[in-house]
């Protein structure tokens, strides 16, 4: 999980998502790489949990995973005692 928030494209993406369910065809413009790029980071982001793909015609919207993102948080929180997290 910590590998897959590893990557500042990851990391946008889950802040982009932070906002809400986002489909693929909105991030590529935000994020400003090739669709097979983004591709490749969403893969990582849902094998590790964070994010999940729901189909909607040719379109595919991604949601984050906040149970997957508190635990990760709290694992932070364990070795990192002052670690407050990000805000919601």
């Amino acid at each position: 999980m910590f590998s897959a928030l590893g990557d500042p494209t990851r990391l946008a993406v889950i802040d982009i998502l932070r906002g809400g369910t986002t489909c693929v065809c909105e991030l590529v413009p935000l994020l400003g790489i090739p669709q097979t790029l983004l591709s490749y980071h969403l893969r990582i982001l849902r094998e590790a949990g964070l994010v999940t793909g729901q189909r909607s015609g040719r379109r595919i919207e991604y949601t984050l995973e906040p149970e997957r993102l508190e635990h990760a948080q709290r694992a932070l929180a364990a070795y990192f005692p002052s670690f407050e997290g990000v805000p919601a």
